[in-house]
């Protein structure tokens, strides 16, 4: 299992991990497909989760989630989420039971390609750049 403030962006569904969902918000249309975006969160980071079809309906703050093969990258919106995509698995596993901290979040870093020396691969691997936030510009903090 990986904690969220290991995540890096790929174009890869390698994350495995477990997190609670704080806030969730409004679903909306985009395109044929239902979505919504969600405030998760571990012991070491908080990230924007997005969700698709039946999933935003399926799970509630407060909800336990484990995510296998989910994906950390740029939906359309050009936004930096964490999501299962289409190879990937979300579900419950519990409820209200876990320590979590809302910052920093992964979503609300800048994150830059670092240059790489070898044309044999197609990924970039990613570096932290700047921190555009401290915590969720869209899910403001908890007080």
């Amino acid at each position: 299992m990986q904690t969220l403030r290991d995540i890096v962006p790929a174009a890869q569904n390698n994350i495995n991990s477990k997190f609670v969902l704080l806030e969730k918000g409004r679903a909306t249309l985009e395109g044929q497909h239902k979505t919504c975006l969600a405030l998760v969160a571990d012991e070491t980071a908080a990230v924007h989760f997005q969700m698709w079809g039946e999933e935003c309906d399926a799970f509630e703050a407060g909800d336990i989630l484990s995510l296998s093969n989910g994906i950390f990258s740029y939906n359309r919106n050009n936004n930096l989420v964490l999501r299962a995509g289409k190879r990937g698995k979300v579900h419950k596993v519990g409820e209200f039971t876990m320590a979590f901290v809302e910052t920093p979040n992964m979503s609300e870093i800048r994150w830059v390609p670092l240059p790489s020396h070898n044309t044999n691969t197609n990924a970039a691997t990613y570096v932290q750049d700047a921190v555009l936030s401290p915590h969720s510009r869209i899910f403001p903090p908890m007080n």
